[in-house]
């Protein structure tokens, strides 16, 4: 079970603050809550500023609309456990991989 909550850049900047404690607004902030009883789904919340997916789809040269679904894939998969490197190296982990081969599936 998700949720998907699309925030403003304000409200992304104060959450990236007191969860992260990085300065300014991002694109996507996820939570992985457990599991809904000991064998039940995963249980996460996901929180996307689409102002800042917009910026990311043009600098990108891509669809906005693709870039949020980029976003909730790569929310997920936070959700589910997998992480990534930060900075540019990151577009080369197995996670970035895994996403890109899901967001290829969906478009």
């Amino acid at each position: 079970m998700l949720s998907i909550t699309f925030v403003g850049r304000a409200t992304m900047s104060q959450m990236n603050y007191r969860y992260l404690r990085h300065h300014g607004p991002t694109d996507v902030i996820s939570f992985g809550l457990g599991r809904a009883g000991r064998r039940g789904g995963v249980v996460g919340d996901i929180y996307i500023c689409a102002d800042i997916a917009r910026e990311n789809a043009r600098v990108q040269g891509v669809a906005a609309g693709e870039e949020l679904l980029r976003l909730v894939v790569h929310g997920t998969l936070h959700v589910l456990g997998h992480d990534h490197p930060g900075g540019m190296s990151r577009m080369q982990s197995p996670m970035w991989r895994r996403q890109e081969r899901i967001l290829a599936r969906v478009l």
